[in-house]
């Protein structure tokens, strides 16, 4: 009762203050305030023309009461198709800014019109650094530009491609382009587009004492963790500049969610952070839910917990043993991967499968626990703190460990806000901040669990962050054990999604319904919704457009390793090329949540 109420009253004074933030907003722009747009989710939007945004984000960022220290995600909207848009202005496309505060512990939504005959806007890069690589995918996936933005080309797809993808002229499939073909002709333009251009990267060939040496790490390397390109400008042994390359591993993950229903894309979420598991169900379906009015059961909250911690501890034990072997300590990667392995077994117990077991639902969850669920659960609480001892003497106490890690790819809170970086890797600044406490969800409010973090923002620190999160995980999930609800599995709600099978035998009505909702998918209302969690790299997120239909008109995946990824040449230049494996390490990223 004591946490209900505080979060109340949390809650009572964010409301307050964003209120008076809003105000503040409309005293100084107001005139050029296009409209303000009323949500799902209950983020203040605002659209605001295109000669004011500068000046809009400049104050949000700097004067603000709150500040908005991060720009968490930018992306774009293809309106053109789009029929159910009251009270919006007129747009042909769209560019949204998700700002996030969090010293006010509030977020912001701010929308930019566009016609497809004029696609620019200026770059806000020089505001947040974070905006880069955010603007650069918008040119690739829209075709809108950014004036002022220090180097506008392709980020994902190959400098050869024809086309914005996510357009909703491109198409989605394979089987509605022409058969691929290579003539001799086109192999030499793929080519001649392959070779490597310094300058194009911004790097020089030589300084006023010696000629550079530029070295590919990637994109075939264990230490890049994937298909995964850094290329590397070097003094003698000296970083002088790491930039980084993605796209090797993009397939459309967003165009899918666009031409899939809404319960169909289900298992696709389980291929973005593939070592998330179930975790990624659960921003996009509560974000469905929230559009659909859909409130699931007790029961169904204390499971998704569990589950979601359970792989958290089997992310965060892989990024342990790949942490120390990347460092050149080899055996603890193999006592670790037997853990895993035996949590893997207990989740798969419960859910049918291991690493991508789709187990969550439009309003719960695939299947109620199985019989025998709480001797499974019970054996991780027993077996695994132990061994979370011993790997403390293994690894976090090895000195050659610590002398590799600590002072290395350091960075402080001011600047993971400016590029984006949530998660252990803000916590190891210095900064307690979760999103499980400071904005609950699935009902975390009700667990007990400390925020682990750490002070000096290095390698070391982002691996002792991580560490002590598997501890506290352990904590909730004995909690879930001990006080799991009775109940449904599922809502009741008729846009579940599939309804509960063994009520079809009942009537002709519910048979029907089960049908249309498996074979069609639910209709969910026209609305937008921004979902996100404390996923295992950090905050994770969906921003879902809903036309009124049986799949989505827009599916935004915001990840925490694309904008992580983007501070390596900040963190990295001036160590040793040794340094920047431990750098890339201690990021703890997958390309698939990446590149999408």
């Amino acid at each position: 009762m004591e946490i209900a109420q505080n979060i109340k009253l949390d809650n009572d004074r964010k409301a307050a203050s964003a209120g008076a933030l809003l105000e503040e907003i409309e005293s100084r722009f107001g005139a050029r305030i296009l409209a303000r747009q009323s949500t799902c989710d209950g983020i203040p939007t605002f659209w605001v023309e295109r000669a004011t945004l500068k000046d809009l984000m400049r104050f949000l960022k700097h004067d603000a009461d709150p500040r908005f220290e991060m720009l968490f995600d930018l992306t774009a909207i293809d309106e053109r198709l789009r029929v159910n848009r009251q009270g919006q202005p007129d747009s042909e496309f769209t560019v949204v800014y998700h700002l996030m505060s969090f010293r006010g512990n509030t977020d912001l939504r701010v929308k930019v019109p566009l016609q497809d005959a004029d696609l620019s806007l200026p770059t806000v890069s020089d505001i947040w650094p974070s905006a880069n690589w955010y603007e650069r995918e918008v040119w690739d996936m829209f075709g809108v530009r950014f004036d002022g933005h220090p180097n506008l080309y392709r980020l994902i797809l190959p400098p050869t491609w024809e086309g914005h993808p996510l357009r909703k002229e491109h198409p989605a499939r394979a089987t509605e382009m022409e058969p691929f073909s290579l003539d001799e002709d086109k192999e030499k333009i793929e080519q001649e587009a392959l070779k490597f251009n310094p300058e194009e990267w911004g790097m020089a060939r030589k300084s006023e004492n010696s000629e550079f040496m530029f070295l590919n790490l990637g994109p075939n390397h264990p230490s890049v963790h994937g298909a995964f390109r850094i290329a590397l400008q070097l003094d003698g042994e000296i970083l002088v500049d790491a930039v980084p390359d993605i796209g090797y591993h993009h397939r459309g993950a967003e165009k899918m969610g666009e031409r899939q229903s809404w319960h169909t894309f289900i298992p696709y979420t389980d291929r973005i952070d593939y070592l998330g598991g179930v975790m990624n169900n659960l921003p996009y379906v509560m974000a469905v839910e929230k559009m659909a009015g859909i409130e699931v059961p007790e029961r169904v909250k204390v499971i998704r917990v569990m589950l979601a911690e359970m792989f958290r501890i089997c992310s965060h034990l892989l990024f342990y043993g790949t942490f120390a072997q990347d460092v050149g300590q080899l055996s603890p990667i193999f006592y670790m991967f037997v853990e895993r392995e035996r949590i893997f077994n207990i989740i798969e117990s419960i859910c049918g499968a291991r690493m991508h077991p789709g187990w969550f639902r439009i309003g719960g969850v695939a299947q109620d626990l199985p019989r025998g669920w709480e001797e499974r659960v019970r054996e991780l609480l027993d077996f695994m703190p132990k061994r979370l001892d011993d790997y403390d003497k293994m690894v976090m106490n090895n000195g050659i460990l610590k002398r590799r890690t600590q002072g290395v790819g350091v960075y402080d809170t001011e600047q993971a806000f400016d590029w984006a970086i949530t998660g252990p890797g803000l916590r190891a600044t210095g900064l307690e901040w979760d999103y499980r406490k400071q904005r609950p969800y699935s009902g975390y409010e009700n667990f007990d669990f400390d925020v682990p973090y750490a002070i000096n923002g290095d390698c070391y620190d982002r691996c002792a962050v991580r560490v002590e999160e598997m501890r506290q995980s352990l904590r909730i999930i004995k909690q879930c054990l001990d006080n799991m609800p009775e109940g449904h599995y599922k809502s009741d709600h008729p846009l579940t999604t599939p309804p509960r099978k063994e009520r079809t035998l009942q009537d002709i009505e519910t048979l029907i319904n089960h049908f249309l909702n498996v074979s069609w998918g639910p209709v969910i209302p026209p609305d937008e919704v921004s979902v996100a969690i404390e996923a295992t790299k950090g905050i994770n997120g969906y921003y879902l457009v809903s036309d009124g239909n049986t799949t989505s008109y827009r599916t935004r995946i915001r990840t925490p390793s694309f904008a992580h990824l983007q501070m390596i040449p900040e963190i990295s230049r001036g160590f040793m090329l040794p340094d920047l494996i431990a750098i890339i390490a201690s990021i703890d990223f997958v390309m698939a949540d990446v590149d999408r």
